[in-house]
């Protein structure tokens, strides 16, 4: 499947803006009105593969971007990463980075799908786990 997101002629029709080294679209599909993605031009599967200058530009659109649209919508945002390499890519997940910015509101259609069952997924960290992952991260 070619990159949906390599080919910036495809998406100009959602495009809101253009900076050398990304680019800020309208997602299509969406989970939200207003569902936002902040992409790197340059096809990267993750995000420390970014440049330091790729960084700095992308992580400033999301902060610029996030804060239209907490203005625009009068809402908060959610702003999202999905690392993935595991699933097969579709229209909903494509290897090249980018972010999602999704505008929420209280008890949004969101919320009552995703968010209202997240407390039964938050287990206590336990301090057997705590040591055995820090060992893992801290090789």
């Amino acid at each position: 499947m070619p990159c949906p997101f390599c080919n910036i002629a495809e998406t100009k029709y959602r495009l809101l803006e253009e900076g050398d080294d990304f680019i800020v679209i309208l997602s299509n599909p969406r989970l939200m009105p207003g569902h936002t993605l902040v992409i790197p031009k340059r096809h990267i599967l993750k995000p420390p593969e970014m440049s330091a200058t790729e960084r700095k530009n992308v992580f400033n659109a999301i902060l610029k971007w996030q804060d239209k649209i907490t203005d625009a919508f009068s809402t908060g945002c959610d702003v999202r990463q999905n690392f993935r390499p595991f699933l097969k890519e579709s229209p909903i997940k494509v290897n090249h980075v980018h972010y999602h910015l999704i505008p929420r509101e209280f008890e949004d259609k969101h919320y009552y799908i995703v968010d209202k069952n997240a407390q039964t997924l938050f287990e206590p960290l336990s301090e057997e786990e705590r040591i055995k992952i820090e060992g893992i991260y801290l090789k």
